[in-house]
């Protein structure tokens, strides 16, 4: 460190010039000491971190035993899937869209579903009345077999008459109630339909309302 002055190299001055500039070289090279080793490689550390690799399989039969992992690894991983499905089937009975199907997301689709779910349809009949129908097969009276499949003709055309009255006054709520939707008439009265047919304990998403209330 220099001054603007002169002063003699034999001076006190200077010797304490000198004395103060070696404090501060020495103060300096204190403060950033080297580490005396090569900063490692970042494959090196994470090498090192994970511990070290086990050899390669000596045979086929071991490396799908490794592929498929330990009997621990994989009853915890079928458990997980079993709780995840659990999850999925209760969030879907619930309707919330993030675990429905496409067909069914949405609030149209949601406000179909409560129309229907708030009335009692001859539709609901479709699938008992397709067991009714095997089970006369079966029967070996001829007048037997004649008489059910009479009478479940037109419970069909009574349903097929119910449904496209149904059809029609669920796309006219729909077409009141949403008015921006693009959804074709023929659509909703088709989801309604679909809706309709399957038994009420076995309808997903499950009935938000019961039978008798109204439905805004």
């Amino acid at each position: 460190m220099r001054f603007l002055r002169r002063t003699s190299a034999d001076s006190p001055e200077a010797e304490q010039v000198e004395e103060a500039a070696v404090t501060v070289g020495d103060t300096t090279k204190a403060r950033t000491p080297g580490k005396g080793r090569p900063t490692p490689k970042r494959r090196e550390a994470e090498g090192r971190r994970r511990g070290p690799v086990a050899p390669p399989p000596k045979t086929t039969r071991e490396a799908m035993r490794r592929a498929r992992g330990s009997k621990e690894e994989r009853a915890e991983l079928a458990a997980q899937r079993k709780l995840q499905r659990i999850e999925q089937r209760k969030r879907m009975n619930e309707g919330d869209d993030r675990y429905l199907m496409p067909r069914d997301r949405g609030p149209v689709k949601a406000y179909i579903r409560d129309l229907v779910d708030s009335r009692r349809n001859l539709l609901g009949l479709f699938m008992p009345l397709a067991v009714v129908v095997f089970l006369s097969l079966l029967v070996p009276s001829l007048a037997i077999q004649q008489y059910a499949t009479l009478a479940c003709l037109l419970m069909l055309v009574a349903m097929v008459v119910e449904g496209v009255l149904n059809g029609r006054r669920i796309a006219k709520r729909v077409r009141a109630k949403f008015p921006k939707d693009t959804s074709r008439g023929f659509s909703i009265g088709w989801y309604g339909f679909v809706r309709a047919t399957q038994l009420r304990k076995l309808r997903v998403p499950k009935p938000r309302v019961r039978a008798g209330d109204a439905v805004a």
